[in-house]
């Protein structure tokens, strides 16, 4: 078993990817994931890859692309208006059933903004983003060894299922530093007999295109798209719970708040009250049918979201006519006591 180290979760994203066989990397600095492009740049080199700053976002999407198309197993990762740079390119990704991981370190938005940990992208990525008919899948890390886990398993799901696959940090997560095990290098080699690499053994070369002209063919390959995405919502789903068998009120929550969350709902059941944790893991495909059953007792759900209530259009969807609350910070994680006092004067009020 490998050893704890201490790292930086940006840094613990580029280690990550290098270990999941990632040898290409196509970026653009913006705060607060930069460090991510700077742990590749020196590493990439070491290990046969090659790493490249592009000259914007839009072209490192579209790097990505290119990479992807050839069979390699490539990342980017960027920051929350970057990220919306790349919206055409990942929708041209996803339609061309191409492999590819996303990192996004969200930031305090819209606009500019700040560097501020964020959690408002939530929209851009679960409910598309970019333009047309597709879905990606989003992971939701909450630790430093969770965007190391994560990192790898966007890989794996990514293809699984030729798909481009997000990972969800913050720039709380990307910044701080936690001790973590670092997985030995996969060794691991997928067939990717749809590449373009040339002729090579075949009689035709591969073709990889998003242009359908004719209708029925445009039809035919969106609802094949949807297919794929009908089977990863069936064997996708990833979640955890806390205290949900008895739970009067549900407490809902992803990433770092979720962290807060939990420590906020055991200061709850120390005080009588019997509260629970639910989150999402991936936030698509949501675990509508898993939260349902969790809060299938709840007299009340409360989602606690850095931002001005997203998720809590997918709890509202699960839960129908169960009353939902949102409690919020922007711009700022909140604190554990903060979440307890929220549950505590809801307690005493529906309970």
């Amino acid at each position: 078993m490998s050893d704890l180290i201490l790292m930086k979760g940006n840094e613990a994203v580029g280690e990550a990817a290098i270990r999941a066989n990632c040898r290409y990397f196509f970026g653009y600095p913006i705060t607060p994931q930069t460090e991510v492009l700077e742990y590749l740049a020196r590493r990439l080199p070491e290990e046969g890859g090659a790493y490249v700053q592009a000259e914007s976002e839009v072209s490192a999407i579209n790097m990505v692309f290119g990479a992807a198309a050839a069979g390699a197993r490539v990342m980017t990762a960027s920051s929350s208006p970057g990220i919306s740079l790349m919206q055409e390119g990942i929708s041209y990704i996803a339609s061309a059933e191409l492999p590819a991981v996303i990192v996004n370190v969200m930031r305090g938005s819209p606009g500019l903004g700040g560097i501020h940990p964020s959690q408002a992208d939530y929209f851009q990525s679960v409910k598309g983003g970019g333009h047309g008919d597709y879905k990606l899948i989003v992971l939701a890390p909450s630790s430093v060894q969770e965007l190391i886990d994560h990192t790898i398993l966007a890989f794996d799901l990514a293809e699984k299922y030729r798909t481009p696959v997000v990972l969800f940090g913050d720039g709380m997560m990307g910044q701080m530093m936690e001790p973590v095990v670092l997985p030995e290098t996969s060794s691991s080699l997928v067939e990717r007999p749809w590449a373009t690499t040339g002729m090579m053994d075949r009689d035709k070369p591969n073709i990889i295109h998003t242009l359908y002209l004719p209708a029925d063919d445009l039809e035919q390959h969106v609802k094949r798209l949807f297919e794929k995405y009908k089977l990863i919502e069936q064997t996708e789903p990833r979640y955890t719970s806390l205290f949900t068998e008895d739970a009067d009120i549900l407490v809902v929550a992803y990433g770092i708040v979720s962290r807060v969350a939990r420590a906020a709902v055991e200061m709850a059941r120390e005080q009588g009250i019997k509260a629970g944790l639910f989150r999402p893991v991936t936030l698509w495909p949501f675990p509508y049918q898993a939260l349902r059953e969790a809060a299938a007792k709840t007299k009340l759900v409360i989602t606690a979201e850095i931002s001005m209530g997203q998720m809590i259009e997918d709890v509202q969807l699960a839960l129908g006519d169960k009353p939902v609350e949102l409690f919020n910070r922007i711009g700022l994680v909140p604190t554990p006591d903060e979440i307890y006092e929220f549950i505590a004067r809801r307690a005493g009020e529906v309970l």
